[in-house]
């Protein structure tokens, strides 16, 4: 299986980050098996609890690409915990192995060799049915390039991972997660309706709707202003305060990785220090002996 990429979760297609293009929907799986094997998971209106202390981990984390003379280590014997309850960052230079190490915790592609555990569940164990299932319940996604569904309004955005699961929304929870955001007088727009500010906004709601066990966001305010981006950055705190939820922030900016409780930096595919409740200066300092 290795260095084999598997389809990102909710049987829909998120572009590349660094394009602009709208996600596709496909169908991955046999929707009606899906929905059997998903009807016995229901939402409450309280945020997640979790008796073991660490949302995800990996174990020896190795990911190669290419074979002789091509090949490259993009992770190298990686070890690291991420804590349930907490907004943890993962900071390096360009080509450090941040971005294939959040893929590959996140079930989007296959390690070379190792492991990762989403709570109690090994990855690597998993056949795709039953990954993408995991995916859908445990995990939340936030891109750089919002994702939203070009045809939907905010609402249905929002709540598009239950649909793909034959789910209703919990209106409680959801009413819940509107009023967080902001977007009580924008659930009717359609992306092209909102601003970026907004469009991430529905993002991370659609990330939260579900209750995930731990959402991995990937250079969410890359594409913002910086006001936008404080405004993302101080929800994504909130929610991490107020809900108790778990975030995985990967980003090369140091004024955003400020806003977790703890930045692991990558280096050349390894861990190779953190800080915990960091300033920008203290960021800025380290990763400029990262080359960054």
């Amino acid at each position: 299986m290795a260095g084999t990429s598997r389809s990102p979760t909710f049987e829909w297609c998120p572009s590349p980050a660094s394009t602009s293009s709208p996600p596709t929907l496909v169908r991955a799986l046999p929707l009606a098996t899906a929905q059997t094997r998903f009807v016995a998971f229901t939402l409450s209106t309280q945020p997640p609890t979790h008796s073991n202390g660490v949302a995800a981990r990996a174990v020896d984390a190795v990911k190669v690409y290419g074979s002789g003379d091509m090949e490259v280590r993009a992770l190298d014997g990686v070890n690291v915990e991420f804590e349930r309850g907490k907004l943890s960052a993962i900071m390096g230079p360009s080509g450090s192995g941040k971005s294939t190490l959040m893929h590959c915790m996140a079930g989007l592609d296959n390690l070379t060799s190792g492991q990762t555990f989403i709570g109690d569940s090994e990855l690597g164990l998993l056949n795709e049915r039953s990954l993408t299932l995991l995916r859908r319940r445990n995990v939340g996604f936030i891109f750089q390039a919002y994702n939203l569904i070009p045809t939907l309004n905010a609402s249905e955005n929002m709540t598009l991972p239950l649909a793909l699961g034959g789910q209703e929304p919990d209106t409680e929870w959801l009413e819940r997660v509107v009023g967080i955001v902001k977007l009580g007088d924008r659930l009717n727009h359609r992306p092209k309706e909102l601003s970026g500010g907004q469009q991430q906004r529905v993002a991370v709601a659609r990330a939260l709707v579900c209750k995930p066990e731990i959402i991995f966001a990937d250079e969410p305010t890359g594409n913002l202003d910086s006001r936008a981006g404080a405004e993302i950055l101080e929800f994504m705190r909130s929610t991490t305060d107020e809900l108790g939820q778990t975030i995985v922030l990967v980003t090369h900016d140091a004024v955003a990785a400020s806003y977790s409780d703890r930045v692991v930096f990558l280096a050349d595919g390894k861990i190779v220090d953190e800080l915990h409740n960091p300033s920008v200066e203290a960021l800025l300092d380290r990763t400029k002996t990262l080359g960054d």
